[in-house]
């Protein structure tokens, strides 16, 4: 029994070494987030803007967006909105032209999917784009503030800079908790987890909505990434190539999360079964250019997708710490604790630095509820057959 004792000890400790490395990465990153500042060297130059947006059965939203761009702060005559109707059975290309947008219709049933509509877009049709300077990507279930596309300006018209993300934030953080704790998810991921890495790295991690490129890159590039997570892809890609993505936390779109526990489900297995399949292709070419060339930005990419999510390893830290106070003591324990000093600050910073609503403060009560809602859906995607298809997702409150 002692020798069972002692292996089950070991194994423990293992875990509490092993988990301790994400802990210590999240302390790292949201300090270095608190010492993120916005690149504002030169003046805004005014550039020609052109609103990408990829759409596939959006006729209920479509105008909302497109009304959003219209109405911001930036001139007509410096502004182009092209959507691209992909595989649409009801009338967004309609609403879209009524609505003022240059609209782009694709028809292909066997290439479905965002990234494949990006691709067809950005290399057939070329001669629709080739008067603006920068390409905005934006869903089209989104509003974007008023000084979006002057932010976006702002951004390239500082020397150096070839791609953008924005912040991507929650608009009906009051909805319910789910759409309470996302928002809450959003101020930590999409904002302070891309400060943080910028600092440290000099670059970040597209989102997929709120996007912006120089057009000469995407003229060039096209969108080759067709997976389920083809924004992640992308900036791997683009780190590769050497172009960073800078990180403008002004520039601000936001969308309705879903309320309910169908659809939200829905969601977030597409969204974290593509990213957990994108880490197990792309984790040891990082950590091999980063041994190649020492470059900490290759580093922190691996540890950019390498960390489970939230949920996920507020999860794991609980397993790990129970199994901790059965078998372990002293300094073992305090490292543990520490896992949950650090969580906690990480969460809090993110809502500290985005200035959070007291709605999405309180809300944070409801996360351990949420962490067990998670529980099957992660199970669920161990067994079910992957797929790249897009697949729109149910609106509520449009």
């Amino acid at each position: 029994m002692n020798h069972v004792a002692e292996l089950v000890e070991l194994i423990v400790r293992l875990l509490v070494i092993l988990l301790s490395l994400p802990a210590a990465y999240l302390f790292v990153v949201t300090i270095a987030a608190y010492l993120f500042r916005k690149e504002r060297v030169a003046a805004n130059r005014m550039l020609r803007i052109g609103v990408l947006i990829p759409a596939h059965n959006e006729e209920t939203g479509i105008v909302r967006t497109i009304e959003s761009i219209r109405a911001g702060n930036w001139p007509a005559e410096l502004t182009s909105i092209f959507v691209i109707a992909d595989n649409c059975s009801d009338r967004t290309a309609e609403m879209a032209r009524k609505a003022g947008a240059t609209v782009a219709e694709r028809t292909d049933t066997v290439n479905r999917g965002k990234g494949q509509a990006l691709d067809w877009f950005l290399r057939e049709r070329k001669e629709l784009y080739r008067q603006v300077e920068v390409i905005t990507i934006i869903d089209a279930d989104v509003a974007a503030d008023p000084d979006y596309l002057r932010e976006v300006s702002l951004s390239f018209s500082q020397p150096g800079i070839e791609a953008l993300q924005a912040y991507n934030g929650v608009s009906n953080p009051e909805a319910g908790w789910r759409p309470g704790l996302l928002d809450a998810a959003f101020n930590v991921f999409n904002h302070l987890r891309m400060a943080g890495p910028f600092r440290l790295s000099g670059t970040c991690v597209l989102k997929g909505n709120g996007m912006a490129f120089r057009r000469a890159l995407l003229e060039k590039n096209g969108w080759p990434c067709h997976s389920i997570v083809e924004d992640m892809e992308f900036s791997v890609r683009l780190l590769q190539d050497g172009i960073s993505v800078h990180y403008n936390p002004d520039a601000v779109v936001r969308s309705d999360m879903v309320t309910s526990s169908k659809n939200a489900s829905s969601q977030r297995s597409r969204w974290e079964s593509g990213r957990f399949a994108l880490v197990r292709s792309m984790a040891l070419p990082l950590l091999k250019l980063f041994a190649r060339t020492g470059k900490p930005k290759y580093l922190v990419a691996f540890a950019e997708l390498a960390i489970p999510p939230l949920s996920l390893l507020a999860l794991l830290f609980a397993i790990v710490s129970l199994l901790a106070l059965l078998t372990l003591h002293g300094p073992w324990l305090a490292t543990v604790a520490g896992w949950w000093a650090i969580l906690i600050l990480y969460v809090f910073s993110g809502q500290i630095q985005r200035k959070a609503p007291l709605s999405t403060w309180l809300v944070l009560a409801a996360a351990p509820f949420y962490i067990l809602w998670k529980i099957p859906l992660y199970a669920a995607m161990l067994i079910r057959k992957k797929s790249s298809a897009w697949v729109r997702t149910t609106r509520e409150s449009i």
